[in-house]
């Protein structure tokens, strides 16, 4: 799992399927868990490296934001919309920026096979400059002219004098399945994708 928000909603939707997680498995630092009363391990790691994990085999299963899924394009199962992490992926400018006037843009991310799959839908060219954090910076400082990033509150986005210009797609947290895993364990995973989809439909885990 990654760490952070994600984990946070993640642990509470397995509590809820009826999962006996300790109460200090919030506030640990370590990177590993076991849960033996569960027959659980926990991995915890960066949001882009859960499928690489859940691919290699190093984890049976994963929960990864569906950005990270398009982006990574794994060779995992994703079995199942957790419903968790709401966001979305949106292209941000600066308020002057005029689109009209650029013939080919360049674009900040962290996503760039996503935003270039997806300016490339749009029929529009543009060049990918791929950074690994405060993508806000790149059209104040002049690196790009647009960003694509993902957007919870917009908060970020205001807070350095940036606007929306386009939404793209709606993002959620997806349980991923190794696929040898699945032949190997098939009833102890399908057992864990029906109680959680019950969680997640609004029912009981139990």
């Amino acid at each position: 799992m990654p760490k952070g928000r994600i984990f946070e909603e993640a642990v509470s939707l397995l509590r809820q399927a009826g999962y006996d997680l300790p109460p200090e498995f919030d506030d640990s630092r370590k990177l590993i868990l076991d849960v033996p009363k569960a027959n659980m391990r926990f991995i915890l790691s960066k949001p882009m490296d859960v499928p690489t994990y859940v691919e290699h085999g190093v984890a049976d299963v994963g929960v990864a934001g569906k950005d990270v899924m398009i982006e990574e394009k794994r060779d995992v199962y994703e079995v199942l919309d957790l419903k968790i992490s709401a966001c979305y992926m949106a292209v941000a400018a600066l308020p002057s920026y005029d689109s009209k006037a650029d013939i080919a843009p360049k674009i900040a991310t962290k996503y760039p096979k996503l935003a270039a799959g997806y300016f490339r839908e749009q029929g529009e060219q543009v060049e990918i400059i791929k950074l690994n954090g405060s993508i806000e910076l790149a059209p104040l400082v002049g690196l790009a002219d647009r960003i694509v990033d993902i957007v919870s509150t917009g908060r970020t986005l205001k807070e350095n004098g940036l606007v929306e210009t386009e939404t793209m797609m709606p993002i959620t947290s997806r349980f991923i399945v190794n696929p040898v895993s699945y032949r190997m364990k098939a009833g102890q995973i399908d057992d864990m994708i029906e109680r959680l989809a019950r969680v997640v439909e609004g029912g009981s885990g139990q």
